[in-house]
């Protein structure tokens, strides 16, 4: 399409597709199209959830995460459809599909939204070209619509594609950082939630130019490395690549340990799995992921190594949900041989901000209600330490 040219000046692109699950039920129904509708978690439940809604709903003033009761106060004639997870990972693998036409240097990280470094196929001189030439051919294609926008880093990447919605290109360089970002309250700067803006309150930072300007010390002794990289971020500034092995790398997380001596007893091989459960645990909330594949490793003290694994409905990310998944495999395959090592990986990873897609329609608000405490618990635990709370009777 374009003459390949080498630049010095990364040019990163952040696709966003717009209203994904609304827009794909609407390419799949065209009766669907100029018409408010929503994607809910139980459409027949008053108190169901809506999981997306299409811009014509938007433009009403209903929004993700309402309930159907109350969306339907605003709008009688909102259209619900249920989620249909399936057709929304073949669309998305057709979204990326269309993106490695243009170069290998895609990075899904959500499954609407990638990364995608152009420097050297056109960099900046070509950029607003080869983004408006992806947006026509994904329309075309697969008749869903997406912003893009257009920096030398990721984080500006992501932050431009927000700027115009829908089927909006926007360009924002480092220069423009303190007129367009500084201004802002520092809840609408991408990785501050609510929890780190209350924090950044309470040490008189505001807006993003305060975070851009705080004193490195400061940022630090209250945010941790994550303040500092805040506070990067909030100058303009982000080193990180685009990895297409990053999706790769996160799609799952697990941890072994050899045992001091071969194990014949069950009780202490569940012990293990119980704390294996917790590392693995850890490791997927550290990483943003949940798994639905929970697989275990057994290797005998004869060097013999078996793999049993499970598929399950709703993808796990808690300890125990991990290890009863882990210690009812073992207690079902083990032949009571002694063991060597044991292990439990969960595969099949998705970021938990996707959680929601998974799960089925009738217990959708239950486990949503159980993330917001879960999220709450570790909370607490990161401030008070392991154990500072824990679930009543």
């Amino acid at each position: 399409m374009t003459e390949t040219r080498v630049s010095h000046t990364r040019v990163i692109l952040h696709l966003d597709m717009n209203s994904f699950f609304a827009s794909v039920e609407q390419a799949h129904d065209p009766k669907l199209k100029g018409v408010p509708m929503a994607v809910a978690g139980n459409p027949k439940e008053r108190r169901g959830i809506l999981v997306t809604c299409s811009y014509e709903a938007r433009a009403l003033g209903i929004y993700t995460t309402m309930s159907v009761g109350e969306a339907k106060r605003i709008c009688p004639e909102l259209v619900l459809v249920p989620p249909d997870h399936e057709k929304y990972r073949i669309a998305s693998d057709a979204v990326f599909s269309i993106l490695r036409t243009y170069t290998d240097l895609v990075e899904p990280v959500s499954i609407d939204e990638a990364f995608i470094d152009i420097t050297n196929i056109g960099g900046l001189t070509n950029a607003v070209q080869i983004a408006t030439h992806m947006q026509q051919r994904i329309l075309s294609e697969l008749d869903l619509p997406c912003s893009i926008g257009i920096s030398p880093n990721k984080f500006l990447a992501k932050t431009a594609s927000d700027m115009k919605k829908p089927m909006g290109i926007t360009i924002l360089r480092k220069r423009q950082v303190p007129d367009i970002l500084w201004p802002l309250p520092v809840i609408e700067m991408h990785g501050v939630g609510q929890s780190t803006e209350k924090r950044l309150n309470e040490i008189g930072i505001t807006t993003i130019g305060d975070l851009a300007k705080v004193d490195e010390v400061l940022i630090k002794a209250t945010l941790g490395k994550n303040g500092l990289r805040l506070r990067n971020r909030a100058n303009g500034i982000d080193h990180r690549p685009v990895d297409p092995e990053a999706a790769e790398e996160r799609k799952s997380v697990g941890s072994s340990t050899t045992l001091p001596i071969d194990e014949t007893e069950l009780d202490s091989c569940l012990e293990i799995f119980k704390q294996l459960a917790v590392k693995v645990s850890k490791r997927l909330e550290r990483n943003g992921l949940a798994g639905n594949v929970v697989m275990i490793q057994i290797r005998t003290s004869d060097w013999r190594n078996q793999t049993r694994s499970r598929t399950v409905l709703n993808p796990l990310y808690k300890s125990n949900d991990i290890y009863k998944e882990a210690a009812d495999l073992f207690k079902r395959h083990w032949d009571g041989e002694p063991v060597r090592l044991l292990g439990i990986t969960v595969s099949n990873t998705i970021p938990m901000n996707e959680l929601y897609e998974q799960l089925s329609i009738d217990n959708f608000e239950m486990h949503a209600k159980d993330a917001k405490v879960d999220e709450l618990v570790a909370k607490i635990e990161k401030k008070f330490g392991p154990n500072s709370v824990k679930r009543g009777i």
